[in-house]
């Protein structure tokens, strides 16, 4: 397929240099720098960089009440153990401390103690604009879903009164993300008239369409151009209230080449379990409980990962990764303990179909 061009906004420079104040200002500056940047907050640093403290007006009025001027320096009001963040804390955490704390600005820190950022209550409360493109697989055939599937593609099946696909959609839209590639093979062209190009959502869709089916990471191959940065794929019948723009971020964050999202399954045995050495008897475990990790059908690729997948063959993602790992790029997993259902069995459609709108969906 054939992505058209898009173009991308411009990148200023981050709000938050304008909150920088430089330890020996006045109340005056102070007040100046609390005008112009609008961010009711103010960044002491030293000549380093590091931050000193941190003034908002509050700290300049109960100065001025204490018989302070606008002359007079600010170091005494200077508030010099505020509340930081590093800058890989993720949102969630974030915002959890910022309610805690009852603070609406939190200033972003390195290891050295240098101002590397500024999170802003109003700003984490709206989605992060994501120019990173998500690739949904809706073009498998759902034969265990028959007869719904037979005059319906699996991912139009109707949850809460919309299709599944549109749900997930408008999770990653709630994120920030605009840009989808829907691959379609069975019924595919239902599916292309029900989203078209995504203006009914104020989005952008593009298609692949899969002349035979190749696999949850084949199609990928089919991307033209190729995306310059790390991308989602998802299966387009996984339910989930994952967060996509934290996984993206766990991705980059580690440096690899693909990322894929996990959950922990756990299994009882039936029975009692034997542990024997020969013939003697060692030790004994009653119904023991298994765990594994098991593919959750979310990835993030690298456009690196495009490398190892030939135009037109079928492929599916874990195959993706043993490539990915015999040219010693590294793959990782992002752990999962958001609600997740893969609906690929009747008893699964019907789980998803009880679940109440806004839960998981």
């Amino acid at each position: 397929m054939e992505l058209k061009p898009e173009v991308k906004p411009s990148n200023p420079e981050a709000r938050w240099r304008s909150a920088l104040l430089p330890g020996a200002a006045t109340f005056q500056q102070a007040i100046r720098n609390l005008n112009e940047s609008g961010l009711q907050i103010a960044l002491v640093v030293a000549p380093d960089g590091a931050l000193v403290g941190t003034i908002t007006d509050g700290d300049i009025r109960r100065g001025l009440l204490r018989g302070l001027n606008l002359s007079s320096p600010v170091e005494t009001i200077i508030h010099r153990e505020p509340l930081v963040v590093p800058p890989n804390m993720g949102r969630d955490l974030v915002l959890q401390l910022m309610k805690v704390n009852m603070v609406r600005q939190l200033p972003i820190v390195s290891a050295q103690r240098a101002v590397v950022g500024l999170h802003l209550w109003d700003e984490l409360m709206l989605p992060q604009q994501r120019l990173n493109l998500v690739v949904i697989m809706a073009g498998g055939q759902g034969t265990r879903l028959r007869p719904q599937t037979e005059n319906c593609p699996k991912p139009l099946l109707p949850i809460a009164g919309k299709p599944m696909l549109e749900h997930i959609i408008q999770r990653a839209v709630g994120e920030g993300f605009h840009h989808f590639v829907l691959a379609i093979h069975y019924l595919g062209h239902m599916i292309e008239e029900y989203f078209g190009d995504g203006s009914r959502w104020n989005i952008r869709i593009d298609y692949i369409r899969e002349e035979s089916p190749l696999g949850t990471a084949g199609a990928v191959a089919l991307l033209n151009p190729q995306p310059d940065s790390p991308f989602l794929v998802t299966n387009g019948d996984v339910l989930t209230d994952v967060r996509y723009g934290e996984l993206l971020d766990f991705h980059s964050r580690h440096g690899a080449a693909a990322t894929m999202a996990v959950r922990v399954h756990e299994w009882q045995h039936p029975f009692g379990v034997v542990h024997t050495q020969g013939v003697d008897i060692v030790g004994f475990d009653e119904k023991p409980v298994a765990r594994s990790h098991i593919n959750a059908g979310i990835y993030v690729l690298d456009p690196v990962a495009l490398q190892a997948l030939t135009i037109g063959d079928r492929c599916d993602m874990p195959a993706l990764f043993e490539r990915l790992q015999q040219l010693s790029l590294r793959t990782i997993v992002y752990p999962m303990h958001e609600p997740w259902l893969d609906v690929g069995r009747p008893d699964d459609y019907k789980s998803a179909q009880a679940q109440k709108p806004g839960e998981m969906i």
